[in-house]
């Protein structure tokens, strides 16, 4: 992608860049396993988790757990606590708020290559037992998302060509984008226009894996002649806007491409 890489400040990579920030905020489940999940929710290197299961009698009961970043094991740990309270149907009465540490858990993201927002693995132990549980979960998907929204949007992109043929085209970029998003069912389509002079279209069918989507084998088109595929993922639209990332194996000259896009919604009055 020539054009591109002409604004670009040249910089040495050799592989899809790591440590990329992830928010594991969502609700997660065995899909082979109904009836029970966990709630993650981060807060920058912590992690509140609320697990709704079973007690030994088969009623429904819950823990919680707080778990922090664990850098040397890649996973958040934390301890575990069983609560008691006042019951639901009485008023609150704050003195019989208890809350007890029972064990500890952990969730470990799933490492490697660019599925690792979708899944991981809750493990969980209780000190009175020794017992210890360890759960393949992944982001469960309760309705279907609409990313277009109003469908025009305006933002920036960040990206990296890196394991070029020839060593000189390894390089980064930053571009400005007006984006418009249609999305007919389960198939979204994508055109970027660039501050840069040229437009690109990604378009595809959708997976949802609770809030964040992904697009397999997307076609990846430029007005500077690419046409490629490429993986778009962590795409995810909130209350501002859209934003996701892409990775394309084969781009040219003889590069890789991994980007990073937000983009907030260009209509409306932006007090609301």
């Amino acid at each position: 992608m020539i054009v591109r890489i002409l604004l670009c400040l040249s910089l040495l990579l050799s592989a899809i860049p790591a440590g990329a920030k992830v928010d594991w905020t969502d609700l997660w489940w065995n899909p082979s396993e109904s009836g029970w999940g966990v709630n993650l929710v981060q807060s920058d290197a912590f992690m509140f988790a609320t697990f709704f299961v079973y007690g030994p009698s088969g009623q429904p009961t819950w823990y919680t757990a707080q778990m922090t970043w664990d850098q040397p094991q890649l996973a958040f740990v934390g301890p575990l606590y069983t609560t008691t309270g006042t019951g639901v149907t009485f008023p609150w009465v704050p003195g019989n708020f208890s809350a007890r540490n029972v064990g500890n858990a952990t969730f470990r993201p799933t490492q490697g290559g660019i599925s690792v927002s979708y899944r991981g693995t809750l493990t969980y132990k209780f000190d009175d037992t020794g017992l210890t549980f360890t759960k393949s979960i992944e982001r469960q998907t309760l309705t279907s998302i609409d990313l277009a929204g109003s469908g025009v949007f305006t933002g920036g992109q960040y990206g990296e060509y890196y394991d070029c043929t020839a060593s000189t085209d390894n390089s980064t970029y930053t571009d400005a984008f007006d984006l418009e998003v249609t999305q007919t069912g389960r198939n979204l389509h994508m055109e970027f226009t660039y501050s840069s002079g040229f437009s690109c279209t990604l378009s595809g069918a959708l997976e949802q894996y609770g809030s964040l989507h992904r697009i397999n084998g997307a076609a990846y088109r430029c007005s500077d002649g690419l046409n490629t595929t490429a993986t778009v993922y962590d795409l995810k639209s909130g209350s501002l806007g859209i934003e996701g990332r892409l990775y394309a194996p084969t781009v040219s000259p003889g590069c890789r491409e991994a980007a990073k896009f937000s983009a907030v919604y260009a209509t409306g009055q932006a007090a609301q």
